[in-house]
């Protein structure tokens, strides 16, 4: 199995949020494959990196919960589908991976994998288009009212840092 390593001692996923479900980093969390996984490299996602955890459709929740046991995982998919630095189809291995890592039942990675393989490209494309038109997903401030909504944070350039 791939070796999870997040920035912090304690080893736990460390998130805050805006209003809406809309979630970032406040230390960035690692990924490394293991020698079965030949092909694919260790990443880090930033601290800051703005994710939505699983994109599950609303209709699914009491099946699967964005904020599942597979979150730190989708995270992970996140930020690769937001940089594209690698294939559509190595991010979404990648999830698989990192869902097996954790420990998900493999009915839920099966599941969530076939999914985000089948239906992931609008999300792909929408990302290319965002980050072509300016959009940013690393925060270097954050906010400090538990009532700012995502939608507006994102709409001031010095909120954001470069990779």
């Amino acid at each position: 199995m791939g070796q999870f390593r997040p920035s912090s001692e304690q080893g736990i996923l460390q998130l805050s949020r805006f209003v809406e479900p809309m979630y970032f980093l406040l230390a960035p969390i690692s990924w490394s494959p293991n020698h079965a996984q030949a092909g694919y490299k260790e990443f880090t996602v930033p601290k800051g990196f703005v994710s939505d955890l699983a994109s599950i459709p609303p209709i699914f929740f009491t099946l699967l919960r964005p904020d599942g046991e597979y979150a730190y995982a989708a995270i992970l998919h996140d930020y690769l589908y937001w940089e594209q630095t690698h294939p559509k189809e190595k991010a979404d291995d990648i999830l698989k991976f990192a869902m097996e890592d954790f420990g998900v039942k493999a009915l839920t990675v099966e599941t969530i994998y076939k999914a985000v393989h089948l239906f992931g490209q609008n999300s792909w494309d929408d990302n290319a288009r965002a980050r072509r038109g300016g959009e940013k997903r690393v925060l270097k401030q954050f906010p400090d009212d538990p009532r700012i909504r995502w939608k507006d944070w994102k709409t001031s350039p010095a909120h954001f840092g470069d990779l």
